[in-house]
């Protein structure tokens, strides 16, 4: 059997160098003689990477988040439409031996903690997932050391959104 390594990131447009990055991850899988997965996407990362793998002579597999094929890269070999939208992600991880992830969002953040808690090897690729869960959406992540910290934060937190709804006569 071979064996199957995930590749997991940003399914953005890629700068030149990222582009070049995650092709030459794909590439360098194949000639190993490992089955690439990714999420199959047209863009981003997983487009890089299957056209390495795929120009190097690779099995390449995409796991698609519609219940077509359509919007996949094509440099894939195997499409695997799902109908599952993001909650393919798990099946990206478990079905990898090892998930490799480039920088990516919320959905790479996600494949990287669903492979933390499946007990599979993660290998993040100059990105740190903290930093990028950070910036990964319209929330706010705060890193502290104590719960008195915690505390003291939520009161900030609340205190601010209480002066931003100042009360109404019929809410008393």
């Amino acid at each position: 059997m071979r064996t199957v390594i995930g590749v997991m990131g940003s399914g953005a447009a890629l700068d030149e160098a990222a582009y070049a990055r995650a092709y030459s991850l794909g590439a360098l899988i194949a000639t190993r003689g490992w089955v690439l997965l990714t999420g199959g996407s047209a863009g981003g990362v997983m487009h890089a990477a299957s056209h390495g793998a795929q120009d190097a002579g690779g099995l390449v597999i995409g796991v698609l988040k519609g219940e077509t094929a359509e919007g996949a890269t094509p440099h894939l070999d195997i499409a695997v439409p799902t109908g599952m939208g993001d909650a393919r992600n798990a099946i990206n991880v478990l079905a990898s031996e090892v998930v490799v992830a480039l920088p990516g969002g919320a959905g790479t953040l996600s494949e990287v903690a669903l492979g933390l808690k499946a007990g599979k090897t993660v290998v993040a690729v100059d990105w740190h997932p903290v930093e990028a869960l950070r910036r990964s959406g319209p929330g706010t992540l705060v890193l502290v050391d104590s719960v008195a910290e915690a505390v003291d934060h939520v009161a900030g937190v609340i205190d601010r959104r209480s002066e931003g709804h100042a009360c109404r006569s019929e809410d008393m």
